[in-house]
């Protein structure tokens, strides 16, 4: 399920060594200590909560509100755990830009080491991308995603897009336990401050445009286009988020073709196809509206810095010596741990009163 999504204002640059070197330490063990007091997949559930991701990249340090929290923690963490896929259960695919495009391939990889169905997983991982790129266009362009998988199948999504127009970028969050449709009411719940008016083809009472949408997919390319034109020369209510000039016509058609050669069973299988983007998906359903009567949703789905410091300074510097101490005492706990030294372990959790002590 889609489990929620947060919004941050875009921030540019990228984290210096010496910080990003103590982000994947002090990730590591937190992940270490999580995965083997509760298990990986609360690990997957506390990842896919976008308030608790929140929290983990405030106390690992990063700028508290920044767009770069995403990228940042989730290339920690990817760090972190290298070499200790096997140990945890847990492996970590993607990331930005170019590097969330080698994650089918990582997938593969780590499935053919765990014995699982990888293109199950690859399936799963693109349909997230496609949902929240293509079935809910709220206006921001993904350009970050990253694939949480674990050695039982079970897996969790973080990725996050943007949009410039706005100085905002949106981060959304999947996971698979509780997982009934990609493509009907995927997310469980969602807490925003921006409202926005997106096409939401992912909301139930969308179900009859997807349908329709599905069916023109189906239809000879030369018979759609030539209802889009005919739309294209209406004059649209203000209200109308879906603007008609802004559909390449020569482009659909090529894109029907493909469809029309190779119909989609639904509207998964639709998104998945190659060529078809946010465009095609506005198009069809746009003329799905006028032909059908199937109406589209307009529904939008939207409704821990002070432990170590920030990077920014806010809301104070991080204090280095302070940040190697919480890496030190976290990773002796945990060899101690392993040793059989539990009641250490346990007193980590409650690191707080340990340092106002």
């Amino acid at each position: 399920m889609r489990s929620g999504f947060a919004d941050l204002p875009l921030h540019w640059g990228a984290a210096p060594h010496w910080f990003f070197d103590r982000m994947v330490k002090l990730g590591r063990a937190i992940t270490e200590i999580i995965v083997t007091d509760y298990g990986v997949d609360e690990l997957l559930r506390r990842v896919s909560d976008p308030v608790w991701f929140q929290s983990l990249g405030c106390v690992l340090g990063f700028d508290w509100h920044s767009s770069g929290i995403t990228t940042t923690v989730c290339g920690a963490l990817k760090e972190g755990i290298k070499g200790y896929e096997r140990n945890l259960g847990l492996y970590i695919c993607g990331g930005k830009g170019k590097a969330s495009h080698k994650t089918p391939e990582e997938i593969r990889r780590f499935s053919d080491l765990l014995g699982l169905d990888g293109e199950q997983l690859v399936k799963a991982s693109r349909m997230s991308a496609k949902v929240d790129s293509a079935g809910l266009q709220d206006g921001f362009q993904i350009y970050h995603h990253v694939f949480f998988g674990t050695a039982k199948g079970k897996w969790a999504v973080v990725q996050q897009g943007m949009n410039t127009k706005t100085g905002w970028a949106r981060r959304y969050h999947w996971l698979s336990m509780g997982l009934r449709d990609f493509v009907v009411e995927p997310h469980s719940g969602i807490a925003c401050d921006h409202k926005t008016k997106p096409l939401n083809m992912v909301a139930i009472e969308a179900n009859d445009s997807r349908n329709a949408v599905v069916e023109l997919a189906r239809e000879r390319p030369e018979t759609t286009t030539k209802e889009l034109k005919f739309i294209r020369s209406l004059k649209l209510p203000g209200h109308h988020p879906i603007f008609p000039a802004d559909i390449s016509l020569r482009y659909l058609d090529k894109v029907l073709v493909k469809t029309y050669e190779n119909p989609p069973d639904d509207f998964k299988e639709l998104l998945l196809t190659p060529g078809v983007g946010p465009k095609t998906i506005r198009a069809l359903a746009l003329i799905g509206d006028v032909t059908h009567g199937a109406k589209p949703s307009f529904r939008d789905p939207v409704t821990y810095s002070f432990a170590l410091g920030g990077k920014d300074g806010y809301p104070y510097p991080v204090n280095r010596t302070e940040y190697d101490r919480a890496i030190s005492v976290l990773e002796r706990g945990i060899k101690e741990a392993k040793l059989g030294r539990q009641e250490k372990l346990r007193a980590l959790r409650r690191l707080e009163r340990y340092y106002q002590e």
